[in-house]
């Protein structure tokens, strides 16, 4: 079983900044792409970040130069700093990882979500 646990969000006055962790836990082989969406009431999920193993980037066109996503592969960890935030931003934000478990099965896993809030 592999779980995924955020930290690190919570209210913030726009132009603040936030980091976002997610750490990774369980019979963990290895994992490929880890990322960052969200969802704002009322609207479908979009993806915000995205890193792959070697640390290879993808942002949503919004967020670029303002977030920067980063990972730790020793300790199955990734982030996300997000600097100027805008109230726009605001949304609950969900870790994913691709994981191959210990028994070498392939798993897309999801974490609890946490909520970021931007306003003044």
């Amino acid at each position: 079983q592999v779980q995924l646990v955020e930290s690190g969000g919570g209210l913030v006055q726009p132009g603040g900044s936030l980091r976002l962790s997610c750490a990774a836990s369980g019979s963990i082989f290895s994992i490929a792409v880890m990322g960052w969406y969200r969802q704002a009431p009322g609207k479908q999920r979009d993806m915000v970040a995205l890193i792959s193993s070697s640390g290879s980037t993808n942002y949503l066109d919004s967020v670029k130069g303002r977030f920067t996503i980063s990972r730790d592969n020793a300790k199955n960890t990734v982030y996300l700093q997000m600097n100027s935030l805008k109230p726009e931003d605001t949304a609950v934000y969900y870790c994913n990882a691709d994981v191959t478990a210990v028994a070498r099965v392939t798993l897309n896993v999801w974490g609890q979500g946490t909520q970021v809030t931007v306003s003044s």
